[in-house]
């Protein structure tokens, strides 16, 4: 005899469906294209609360930390100057509050805002941790 699933299970199955599919739909991929320092402010700065927030902090601490890689790479490689010269027991949260201060004190420089994102982080984060002259 074959079984039918319950009501219950439908339903639980449904309702579990629609809750997965909200939160994909809440993270739309337009959000993490980081054209700007804004497109990464907004990421850096999801409440801890709001749906997406694992995936967005994820995201912006990626960005973050390829950021700084690539520039503690080139400046050493090439030997370039450093722009940003951070303590050893500095962490990416700590480059995430750096960059989120700095970007909500210039949300309103549209010009600062409009750049490329790295360009902010690298900005923010040599502000927090400049290099002597």
């Amino acid at each position: 005899m074959k079984k039918t699933p319950s009501l219950a299970l439908v339903l639980g199955t449904a309702c579990t469906w629609g809750l997965m599919t909200e939160t994909a739909v809440a993270v739309d991929d337009a959000d993490f294209r980081f054209d700007t320092s804004s497109n990464l402010y907004e990421v850096c700065s999801v409440a801890p609360d709001a749906p997406e927030y694992v995936v967005a902090n994820q995201a912006c601490r990626a960005f973050i930390e390829a950021s700084v890689q690539y520039h503690d790479e080139i400046a050493d490689r090439k030997r370039m100057k450093q722009l940003i010269c951070y303590p050893k027991t500095a962490t990416i949260a700590d480059g995430k509050a750096a960059f989120v201060s700095w970007a909500s004190a210039h949300s309103g420089d549209k010009k600062l805002m409009a750049e490329q994102p790295v360009v902010g982080v690298v900005r923010a984060l040599a502000a927090k941790y400049p290099c002597s002259k």
